[in-house]
C-alpha cells in the first residue's frame, strides 16, 4: 500500500524541486496602479509569503478590453512586465519561486473601467452588477467575438506568456475556470455560437485548447498550467453537460505533457473529481473546499487532497491572512482570521500586508477564531 505523502514533503513541478506541496493560489486583491501595473506594496504582499512551495500570482490580463475590476494586474506592456519582475526578483530572494495566472474577463469588464465594450463567445450580459470606479453598475452586453478577436486574443496569451518568462516567472497558469472568457467558451449558457467554437462539447473546447497550445508553443509545455472548475456557476456560468465537458477537454490538453492541471473546489467525494484524477497523467494541485480556517481544518483539508490523488495542495485565503502558513502548519499554530472588508477594491495595506506572523519565539499574536465567509468556504 502507498503512503499518503506529507504536504510538508518535498515535490518535482516540471523543472522545478518544490520544498513542500502547499501552493499558493492566485487571489485577485486589486493593489495594481490603474494601468495594472505591480506597486511596491505587491512587492512587499508576495515577499512575505514566499515560503509557499509555489506562489501562483494573481490573475494579470493579456490585453486592455480582458480587464474586469479597477486595479488588477495585467501583462501586455513593457511597464506592466518590468514592475512584474520587481515583484519575481524579491521574492525569488527570498528561495520563493512564482507562476503568474494569465485571465482574460470576457463579459465580466464594463466600460467604465478600461473605455471599451467588453468581449465574449456571445453576446449575453452577466446577470449581476459588476464593479467599476465608479461602484457597482449593470453588466453591459458584450460585444460577441469574430473569428479575428479570437486568433489576436489567443495570440496575446501567449505574447503575454512570453513576457511573464521575461519578468521571472518559472511559467504561467491559464485561467479556463470561474466564468471567465476561457470558462465562457466552455459553458453552454455563455456560448451560443454557430461556428466551429460552439455547438458541441468538441467545438466549445476549442478556444481554451489553442490558447494553450499558443502559450505552451511561446514558453514550452513544461511551463503551463491550466485552471478549471467543472460545475461552478461564479460569474453566472451554467454548465449542463460537466460530465462530458471536462473529459473532451482533458483529451485535447492531456497530451501536450503540460506543468500541471489546477482544479478549483476539489472535492474528492464527487465523481467528476475522481474521474478527472484518473484520466489526468501529470501533476494535479487541488484546491480544496475548507470547512474552516482553523489550523485543524486546513491541515485536514491538505491530508485529504493528497489522500485522495492529488499531487499539490492549493490554499489561498489561508495564504492571505497567514503569510506565515507554512510555518504555522508545520507547528500547529493558530491562524489568523480573515478580515472580509479588505479583500478587494478598498486598497491598502489594511487586510492586505499587516496580517502579523508569528513571533520568534513562536508566540502567537492572533486569534484562531473560525471565520465567517460569504457562499461556500473555500481556499
Amino acid at each position: 500500500m502507498t503512503k499518503t505523502p506529507d504536504f510538508l514533503a518535498p515535490a518535482r513541478l516540471g523543472r522545478l524541486e518544490l520544498p513542500h506541496r502547499l501552493v499558493m493560489a492566485p487571489l485577485t486583491r486589486n493593489r495594481a496602479e490603474a494601468d495594472g501595473t505591480p506597486t511596491d506594496l505587491m512587492v512587499t504582499y508576495y515577499v512575505q509569503r514566499a515560503s509557499a512551495g509555489l506562489i501562483i500570482g494573481e490573475a494579470a490580463t493579456p490585453n486592455a478590453v480582458g480587464q474586469t475590476y479597477p486595479n488588477i494586474t495585467a501583462l501586455h506592456t513593457d511597464r506592466h512586465t518590468a514592475g512584474w519582475r520587481r515583484v519575481t526578483e524579491a521574492v525569488r530572494a527570498r528561495g520563493g519561486r512564482m507562476f503568474l495566472q494569465l485571465q482574460h474577463g470576457g463579459r465580466v469588464g464594463h466600460p467604465a473601467t478600461t473605455g471599451l465594450t467588453p468581449v465574449a463567445p456571445s453576446a449575453v450580459p452577466l446577470p449581476e452588477t459588476i464593479f467599476t470606479p465608479g461602484g457597482h453598475r449593470a453588466a453591459v452586453v458584450p460585444r460577441e467575438m469574430t473569428a479575428a478577436d479570437i486568433r489576436s486574443t489567443v495570440a496575446d496569451f501567449a505574447d503575454a506568456a512570453r513576457r511573464a518568462v521575461d519578468a521571472g516567472f518559472e511559467g504561467v497558469e491559464v485561467h479556463s475556470a470561474n466564468g471567465h472568457l476561457l470558462h465562457q467558451f466552455l459553458a453552454g449558457n455563455t456560448n451560443r455560437r454557430t461556428d466551429g467554437y460552439g455547438g458541441s462539447v468538441e467545438r466549445r473546447v476549442r478556444f481554451t485548447t489553442e490558447v494553450t497550445e499558443a502559450v505552451a508553443d511561446a514558453i514550452g509545455t513544461d511551463r503551463v498550467g491550466v485552471r478549471i472548475s467543472p460545475g461552478s456557476t461564479v460569474n453566472g456560468v451554467e454548465e449542463d453537460d460537466t460530465e462530458v465537458l471536462y473529459p473532451a477537454l482533458l483529451a485535447r490538453l492531456k497530451g501536450m505533457d503540460l506543468a500541471y492541471l489546477h482544479l478549483v473546489h476539489a472535492d474528492p467525494s464527487t465523481r467528476w473529481y475522481r474521474g478527472i484524477r484518473a484520466d489526468w497523467p501529470g501533476v494535479l494541485i487541488g484546491n480544496p473546499v475548507l470547512s474552516g480556517l482553523t489550523t485543524q481544518a486546513v491541515t485536514r483539508a491538505a491530508h485529504d487532497m493528497l489522500a485522495a490523488g492529488a499531487d499539490l495542495v492549493a490554499l489561498g485565503r489561508p495564504f492571505l491572512a497567514n503569510p506565515d502558513l507554512v510555518d504555522r502548519l508545520r507547528r500547529g499554530a493558530p491562524l489568523n482570521p480573515v478580515r472580509d472588508r479588505y479583500l478587494m477594491y478598498v486598497g491598502g495595506a489594511d487586510g492586505y500586508t499587516d496580517y502579523p506572523a508569528l513571533k520568534a519565539d513562536g508566540g502567537q499574536p492572533s486569534s484562531d477564531s473560525m471565520v465567517a465567509l460569504d457562499g461556500a468556504r473555500v481556499a
